[in-house]
């Protein structure tokens, strides 16, 4: 019954065991995919801002490119006549045109703004012209050292070269003007016009494959009340009805903040599928530990349960074993009592059998003791034994045993010497289990003494426990197998020799009955200089 509990609860244990190991897996999955997960979301949104800021850019870089490639040397040219005429006299004249120049066999475009005035009174015509490529050269010309190339003229002449140099920067502001209305109107565009959608897609698989993400994504944009933008033309990724909860988003013009706000949102359709690939093998890993431990803790439960059952076998058998062997000790027994019997045998036939009785009688009560302990060990590996305690005097226990052994080891010549103080301690045990262990001690320091056999037996009480000790003088034990020799049927090695008989029961036993009251054992040994066993009841 107690085996049966045991195996149930061995049963449970690794269930439990198992399912822990099950789950925390599970855990410890689901939080790498977790971190996986948020280390994507973190990448797209990085990745996302890169792609907004650079799309921004570069349509203002495209927009300013549509500007610049205007022609504006007519409307420059009218601007330049206006400001000279409103600076010369009547009498004085302005032109501006323009004139090519051959230089390293290309040809360079020059602006010629040429300059006359006639004064009557006195009788002087003055004439100047100036070239000018672009606005770099011109700044060039009228930084040049005056010393070294001095403008010779009509103080017209200098007004004109200072009023020319301050229109050609003018041509500078004249651009930006234009192309901040161009800005401006390009904010009343729809937002269908403000983007290129084509642009855009290339932009986003740009920057997606440029930081490893995946390349199967979508993406829509919005405008602040989460409705999508419908483009006359659009691209494959491009979805309208694109779920925005789970989608990184950020504004698509970040540096505009009058304009209405446009918002880029981007997702992977098969995000799930690529965060596993991303923790693939760290799922193979654990599932394999998962079955490997599975399959340990089934091949060990089905040990178990066929050590179980042979278990149970072999108590089956020894009990049979056991009980058939009782009724032929129990007549062997009976016939050595009636062959000693003088009325049932002629004296001549008593007095020539009786050293045969004798030994016969002899080794069937070690045949009874052998069955006796056999049958002892199967109760208690069943878990049958129970103890009936009660209040024993220890030290009538001690003299008993001392006293039966001291009998054995005086026909050999041994002796047993017993210290003990007479103080009529009570113990609450087992009386005949006490008494068999003590038996079992004094046994084995019986059977492995020297041939000069001296034993000696204590009994003291120690503080709130007694100690009974046994110390032998035999052949010891050695170390390596001081751990085994309360195994069941473990005995100490001895090579080929065979003088000390017995099955290894007695030590198992000793540790059994100790075991079930609670005691204690120690052993201390020497090779060659012999063993102390210590039993310390409490």
């Amino acid at each position: 019954m107690v085996k049966k509990i045991r195996v149930n609860l061995i049963v449970v244990i690794i269930s439990v065991a198992l399912l822990a190991l099950v789950g925390i897996q599970i855990y410890q999955g689901s939080q790498l995919f977790k971190s996986k997960s948020e280390e994507l979301t973190e990448r797209l949104e990085t990745s996302l801002e890169r792609i907004t800021v650079r799309h921004e850019k570069t349509e203002d870089i495209r927009r300013y490119l549509e500007i610049v490639e205007k022609d504006f040397s007519g409307q420059y040219k009218e601007v330049l006549k206006q400001e000279f005429k409103n600076l010369l006299s009547s009498n004085e004249a302005i032109s501006i045109s323009d004139t090519t120049f051959i230089k390293d066999g290309q040809k360079q475009h020059f602006l010629v703004i040429k300059g006359s005035a006639y004064d009557s009174i006195l009788g002087i015509h003055a004439k100047h012209e100036v070239m000018a490529r672009n606005v770099k050269e011109v700044r060039e010309l009228f930084n040049h050292d005056i010393n070294k190339n001095p403008i010779e003229g009509s103080p017209i002449a200098v007004q004109l070269d200072t009023r020319v140099m301050q229109q050609i920067f003018k041509k500078a502001k004249f651009v930006n003007e234009m192309m901040m209305q161009a800005f401006h109107d390009n904010v009343y565009l729809p937002p269908s016009k403000r983007v290129s959608l084509h642009f855009l897609d290339s932009i986003i698989a740009f920057e997606l494959n440029r930081s490893g993400l995946p390349s199967n994504y979508n993406f829509v944009v919005t405008n602040e009340e989460g409705e999508p933008i419908l483009f006359d033309s659009s691209v494959k990724a491009y979805k309208c009805d694109l779920q925005l909860a789970g989608a990184a988003f950020s504004p698509l013009f970040p540096g505009n903040s009058l304009d209405e706000k446009l918002i880029l949102h981007i997702s992977f359709p098969k995000k799930g599928q690529v965060l596993f690939r991303a923790i693939s093998s760290s799922i193979l890993v654990s599932l394999s530990l998962i079955f490997l431990v599975i399959g340990a803790f089934t091949f060990m439960l089905r040990t178990i349960l066929s050590q179980k059952k042979l278990s149970d076998m072999k108590n089956d058998f020894i009990n049979n074993m056991t009980h058939e062997f009782k009724t032929p000790i129990s007549t062997i027994s009976l016939a050595c009592e009636a062959m000693n019997d003088k009325d049932m045998m002629p004296a001549i036939v008593l007095e020539s059998s009786t050293p045969y009785v004798k030994m016969i009688k002899d080794e069937n009560t070690r045949l009874e003791n052998l069955v006796e302990k056999i049958l002892q060990s199967a109760v208690i590996d069943r878990g049958e034994l129970k103890l009936k305690k009660e209040n024993i005097n220890l030290q009538e226990i001690v003299h008993q045993v001392v006293d039966n052994a001291r009998f054995r080891v005086l026909n050999i010549g041994g002796n047993i010497d017993l210290k003990m103080e007479e103080n009529n301690d009570i113990i609450f045990a087992d009386r005949v289990h006490t008494v068999n262990i003590m038996v079992n001690l004094l046994d084995n320091a019986i059977k492995y003494s020297k041939e000069n056999v001296q034993i000696d037996v204590s009994l003291k009480k120690v503080g709130t426990h007694f100690e009974f000790s046994v110390q032998d003088q035999g052949i010891g034990i050695k170390k390596e197998y001081l751990s085994k020799i309360f195994d069941k049927l473990y005995r100490v090695p001895t090579g080929n020799l065979h003088n000390v008989k017995g099955f290894g029961l007695g030590l198992s036993y000793v540790k059994s009955i100790i075991r079930l009251h609670g005691w204690e054992v120690r052993v201390r040994s020497e090779e060659g200089k012999g063993t102390l066993f210590r039993l310390i009841m409490r």
